[in-house]
């Protein structure tokens, strides 16, 4: 009849308990590390099954020699029936049994629990582990996503503690990578559940649905040959499928019909060494099996009364042959079994204190083995090994291609990890067409200067965004980061540039229109005075106002000049000085303009009295009132630097790309006391001469001051509108044609006139024509 193929659980079990003798064999033979101590063992099959475990684990809790467990307060004299314990391989296992084994601080080495859960020492006080946790795995898996650009993918897990765990600790651990998880999901883990196949089918059909090609499987071998068999029953499309050594190195899952067109299968399996002598001693073992005299002697040292106890007779053994075995010598690791149990051999030579001559016979409780395994390294053949904080040793990992010749599958090396990942992707060849890596990925990965937008529902799904001005982004990220206020930014930058300063510079063309207009004005005013000097007796230049008219304007000139002030970079020292030059300039000439009305005023309105008053507005009198009202300025100059003289702003928020300096004003009040005064007067010039008539046979010289007068409201209407509310160059620009305007508009109709009869019209310059109103005869009121 044909034989029945042995199950590779079961095989995988049989190595482990052979490598666990052959460990035992060889402690008991060394001459050196337990010399004169013999070590003894009781091997159980745990059937993968919690309660079937949980059998064994409470006979070795029992006290020596007995069948009872001690309940006691102090376990430090309680001598249990075995000093140390070696497995289970399971995580969900080893939760279980390893709060038992802590209670009473045995020392339990698992040889395949890679649960992060099973790394708390607190918790788990007598735990160790001869593999590395999940918490490596995930952490390997990661970089090799970001290696190749995977940042949309799924992850299915098995629904039991090292599917769970793993599958939390790569959910965490994905978010913080710019990993996206499109689905993730549990299978469960056994197959022929009623409910398994819906669940399977329901899951691959959520896969396809999010249109990932890359599926992060962590499962052990019987549900992960479910999921693939589903998937290709299906017809799911070709993906990636990255695993773990539970069901990688499984002859299960690649024995499954038609796997080859599953896609490509990549993972992490522990980087393990060999065990030397191994496979010579499984072969010998295997020939002395068909001897008699072995099997008999094997009977009597298994002890056939706890065998009856416990049922552990191995009915399926003698069914295994050397042949069933031999081809997972090399696929199934072994190192960590024989690891686990030197482990505890190196504890026990630190806590007898033997020596190369032998051990001495003390009696060692099973607590007083935790301190050498949590501090001192061991060797084991050559390499030495040593529990870390959480009781776990980290060989490191091997990336594996499942590549596929002839219908056989070899596991082919591409990389390693160890911190750090090394990949050959030259030596991977995937299911694409051109057998380069396929893309996964909901969103591409942003530019420089760009910035991902949650796109829909998804939280991971993006568009790339150009960061908007002042902002940037160097590297793919969730937002751009605003630039300092100094900086500034244009549109998709990855980084700020310095803000260049705005002012109105000597070089523009607008402020070389503004001199050319500000050269006019002082041209004028001088060509002005030198006529007016040249005829300063001159009966017209004296109605005028004679030497006064040459003050106004020098005063004019002056104010032409001072728009320079308002030209170049602004500065904390040049800002207070440019408001009080301006009012004081302007209030020279009108200054000089009020003697001259208030005498048009007296003699047409108030001829009786004008004789007694005309002495303090005329000649040497008149002087006094100009000294006094361009005083009353300079004390309101003073008052406005020490209430609120403007300051030098440097404006970020009004130009994109520069900052703004300008002079602001600190105080509103003090600006209107500053130039409320030259309003005034001004004021009181367009009173006292807006309604006076003058004969036609004599000069209007009224009109003037009125029209000057007139000129200057408008401009300061406007200009005080216009200055209020500007932030920018055109701030200086406005004040320096309010003062041009100013300045030309007095000059243009009070001094010009006069101009133009000295020059083209002498005739008129004449004492009839120029007659001053004060030296007329006063009429009757």
């Amino acid at each position: 009849p044909s034989r029945v193929p042995v199950p590779r659980l079961f095989t995988d079990g049989l190595l482990w308990a052979l490598a666990m003798r052959f460990a035992i064999e060889q402690i008991n033979n060394s001459s050196w590390l337990l010399p004169g101590v013999t070590l003894g063992y009781d091997m159980c099959d745990t059937c993968f099954e919690p309660l079937v475990a949980l059998q064994p684990s409470l006979l070795f809790l029992t006290r020596n020699g007995t069948r009872a467990i001690g309940v006691l307060c102090d376990y430090s004299e309680y001598q249990p029936r075995v000093t140390a314990v070696i497995g289970p391989h399971k995580s969900d296992l080893c939760l279980l049994t390893a709060k038992l084994f802590s209670s009473f601080l045995i020392p339990q080495v698992s040889y395949g629990a890679s649960s992060e859960a099973l790394g708390n020492a607190e918790l788990y006080p007598s735990f160790y582990r001869t593999v590395p946790s999940d918490k490596n795995l995930v952490e390997a898996v990661v970089l090799l996503l970001n290696h190749f650009g995977w940042n949309w993918v799924a992850t299915v897990a098995s629904d039991d503690e090292y599917g769970r765990g793993a599958q939390a600790l790569f959910l965490s651990t994905a978010s913080t990578n710019n990993i996206c998880i499109a689905f993730e999901g549990l299978i469960p883990t056994d197959p022929a559940e009623p409910e398994a196949g819906k669940q399977l089918d329901n899951t691959i059909n959520l896969i396809n649905s999010t249109k990932v090609n890359v599926v992060v499987l962590f499962a052990h071998s019987l549900p992960a040959q479910a999921l693939l068999e589903r998937s290709l029953a299906l017809g799911l499309p070709k993906k990636v499928w990255v695993g773990s050594e539970a069901w990688l190195l499984s002859d299960i899952a690649t024995s499954t019909p038609g796997v080859q067109s599953v896609g490509t299968v990549l993972g992490f399996v522990m980087r393990t060494g060999t065990v030397p002598g191994f496979q010579e001693f499984v072969a010998e073992l295997f020939s002395s099996v068909a001897q008699e005299e072995f099997c008999q002697r094997s009977r009597e040292l298994s002890g056939l009364g706890s065998a009856e106890e416990l049922d552990t007779h191995c009915r399926q053994c003698a069914n295994v042959t050397l042949g069933d075995i031999w081809p997972m010598l090399g696929v199934t690791p072994t190192q960590p079994v024989h690891v686990a149990v030197y482990s505890v051999a190196h504890a026990l030579h630190r806590a007898l204190g033997c020596t190369p001559k032998g051990c001495p016979k003390t009696a060692i409780r099973s607590w007083q083995l935790l301190h050498f395994m949590n501090t001192l390294p061991f060797e084991v053949n050559g390499q030495s090994f040593r529990f870390d904080q959480s009781h776990g040793t980290n060989t490191g990992y091997r990336l594996i291609l499942w590549a596929w010749r002839d219908g056989t599958v070899t596991y082919q090396p591409v990389g390693d990890y160890d911190q750090s990942l090394y990949v050959r992707a030259s030596q991977i060849q995937f299911h694409t067409a051109d057998k380069k890596e396929p893309t996964s990925e909901c969103f591409r990965r942003c530019q420089p200067g760009q910035f991902r937008r949650i796109k829909g529902f998804n939280l991971c799904c993006y568009d790339c965004t150009d960061c908007p001005e002042n902002t940037w982004s160097s590297t793919d990220r969730t937002s751009c980061s605003p630039c300092p206020q100094h900086q500034w930014a244009p549109a998709r930058s990855t980084r700020c540039l310095d803000r260049a300063e705005r002012f109105l510079s000597w070089a523009e063309p607008l402020a070389l229109c503004l001199l050319t207009l500000t050269g006019t004005a002082a041209a004028l005013s001088c060509g002005a005075a030198l006529l007016f000097l040249r005829h300063l007796q001159s009966p017209l230049v004296q109605l005028a106002g004679g030497a006064r008219s040459l003050f106004a304007l020098l005063c004019l000139l002056l104010q032409s000049l001072g728009c320079c002030l308002l030209l170049g970079r602004p500065s904390a020292a040049l800002c207070p000085l440019q408001q009080p030059c301006h009012a004081l300039c302007l209030n020279g000439c009108l200054s000089s303009l009020l003697p001259k009305a208030l005498e048009v005023t007296l003699v047409t309105e108030f001829p009786r009295r004008a004789p007694r008053l005309l002495r303090w507005v005329t000649h040497g009198r008149a002087w006094l009132l100009v000294a006094a009202s361009i005083l009353t300025q300079v004390l309101l100059c003073w008052c406005h630097l020490h209430l609120g003289p403007d300051y030098l702003v440097a404006d970020y928020e009004s130009l994109p790309s520069e900052v703004l300096l300008v002079c602001g004003t600190r105080s509103w009040a003090a600006f209107a006391l500053l130039h409320g005064y030259n309003s005034c007067l001004a004021f009181l010039c367009f009173l006292c001469t807006f309604m006076v008539q003058t004969p036609g046979r004599r000069y209007n010289v009224a009109r003037g001051i009125t029209f000057a007068t007139f000129i200057y409201f408008i401009v300061w209407i406007f200009f005080v509108a216009i200055f209020a509310t500007l932030r920018t160059v055109l701030r200086a620009v406005t004040q320096i044609g309010t003062i041009l305007a100013t300045t030309l508009g007095i000059l243009g109709s009070y001094f010009v006139p006069k101009c133009y009869i000295l020059v083209f019209r002498p005739d008129l310059n004449t004492g009839d024509y120029c007659q001053s109103l004060s030296e007329e005869q006063p009429e009757e009121d």
